[in-house]
């Protein structure tokens, strides 16, 4: 099925007077226009194509990169405002619109705003929306505890400033964590630095490197000390039992136990981790 929004992996079915048309194993056609076709190409071959509605709602497939995906987000420009909404320049010959009802405040041409791209499912077309807080969802967390995540800054709010955590959570960094200028769009690294009632997350910056693990190092510590030197999980156990016992993603506790091992704090043996002071009975 060919993807609206999204890169296609097409095959060149026939050469014609308006361009090239390219399809699918399902059958399904898509015109490139002449202005995107390679000076050199089979009958038969495969072209990566960008697919979208042009400005008479039909189907086209481009090799244009556009600057925002089907699901992604990124921070555009307005070139125009009409009767109907504003239209972002997005990489590609035909703009991004974006209806009034999609606006968090009226855009004015100029202006650069953060928005995701999803699909209408009215009018099959390409649509954006800088209401980015209802693209996101923490009823299902897919991050745990001291992960590195990465982050697109969002909007600022009176104790810190929203960002999108791996495009599908909201979180918060707050004033006094922020050591660094932050505007809207950015995009950088954080680590997941506490999980509230809500599934509400709490999000530290950090620099990337030896640094990231030393809060999942120093928590896995004071869990290890809080059950006398001892926990029944190594780096063989699984994910979900780390997760049900140390409240931290395979990954954040493999890097706290090579940084605490490094400080030869603790040992290793097959039924758990030990404290160094504490003896195997």
């Amino acid at each position: 099925m060919i993807q609206i929004g999204e890169w296609n992996n097409l095959i060149i079915l026939r050469d014609t007077d308006p361009g090239l048309f390219l399809g699918d194993d399902d059958g399904n056609e898509v015109l490139l226009p002449n202005r995107y076709v390679p000076q050199d190409f089979n009958i038969g071959q495969t072209l990566r194509v960008f697919v979208y509605l042009d400005n008479e709602e039909r189907l086209v497939a481009v090799t244009d990169t556009p600057y925002i995906k089907k699901g992604e987000f990124a921070l555009l420009r307005c070139n125009a405002v009409n009767d109907y909404g504003a239209f972002l320049d997005w990489g590609m010959l035909k703009e991004l619109f974006c209806p009034f009802k999609e606006q968090a405040f009226p855009m004015k041409k100029g202006g650069w705003y953060l928005v995701h791209c999803f699909l209408d499912d009215q009018t099959n077309r390409l649509v954006a929306s800088s209401k980015t807080n209802r693209f996101l969802d923490n009823s299902e967390l897919t991050v745990a505890l001291f992960d590195e995540v990465d982050l697109i800054v969002s909007h600022p709010s009176d104790i810190g400033m929203n960002v999108i955590v791996n495009t599908k959570h909201l979180g918060l960094v707050y004033n006094d964590a922020i050591f660094q200028d932050m505007s809207i769009g950015d995009t950088l690294k954080g680590i997941v630095k506490k999980i509230r009632p809500g599934n509400k997350l709490d999000i530290s910056l950090q620099r990337i490197g030896y640094r990231n693990i030393e809060p999942s190092a120093q928590a896995l510590l004071e869990l290890i000390q809080q059950h006398n030197g001892f926990i029944n999980i190594n780096d063989k156990s699984t994910p979900e039992l780390i997760k049900s016992i140390a409240q931290m993603s395979k990954k954040s506790f493999k890097k706290a136990v090579g940084s605490l091992y490094k400080q030869r704090l603790i040992r290793l043996e097959s039924d758990g981790i030990y404290l160094i002071e504490h003896k195997k009975n």
